[in-house]
């Protein structure tokens, strides 16, 4: 369990990362042209708008969690199975980016800020922003319905293999809660966790 300390600072880093995360998708989506994500209100970085509470305890206790989904119309879009796997996509991704950034930037600041309590409190607070950013990528890249990682392989899969995957939709929420109480998600997460860790190395600046 994380100390009281590292609880405060997740807050506004799990507020943060959720906002990047949604928007993400709904700028995708709009970008594709389907107007659903602005008209609903979710082109915005207000947290309000894309908070789920459920899965913003989990992110703060275990680094793992979710946000409301938005809501999108995939028949506005060109290439239908195209757009749900960008619009997909786009949200781990902008949590990588905004990962990407505050590890380059608690890189960069480290040795050179004098050792404070403060400068202490700040570089906590910096990889708490890496940690959140780069789980909640990790966690919704895990290829169960209705996380963005299951709309991401059916889009990849031939059709009557993506078929077939759908049909399994039904019973994803109930394995992915099996594998969360269980533990067993933390055996998908990791290893995409440390790809997604050693990315954010190799591009560092």
């Amino acid at each position: 369990m994380p100390s009281l300390e590292q609880i405060i600072l997740a807050v506004p880093a799990i507020l943060l990362a959720i906002s990047f995360h949604e928007l993400g998708h709904g700028y995708a989506a709009y970008k594709l042209g389907d107007p659903t994500p602005k008209y609903q209100g979710r082109l915005t970085l207000n947290p309000l708008a894309h908070l789920d509470p459920l899965g913003t305890i989990m992110l703060i206790l275990f680094r793992i969690g979710w946000a409301k989904p938005v809501m999108i119309n995939s028949q506005y879009f060109k290439n239908k199975r195209q757009g749900i796997v960008l619009v997909s996509l786009a949200g781990p991704l902008a949590n990588v980016i905004l990962g990407w950034l505050f590890y380059n930037t608690l890189r960069i600041a480290a040795p050179r800020l004098p050792y404070t309590a403060f400068t202490s409190t700040f570089l906590v607070f910096l990889l708490i922003n890496v940690q959140v950013n780069l789980g909640l990528a990790a966690f919704n890249l895990i290829p169960i319905p209705p996380l963005d990682g299951s709309h991401i392989l059916a889009g990849l899969l031939p059709p009557r293999a993506s078929y077939r995957y759908a049909q399994l939709a039904r019973y994803g929420p109930v394995l992915l809660a099996v594998l969360l109480i269980s533990g067993g998600a933390r055996l998908i997460i990791n290893p995409i966790y440390s790809a997604l860790s050693q990315l954010l190395v190799r591009l560092s600046l």
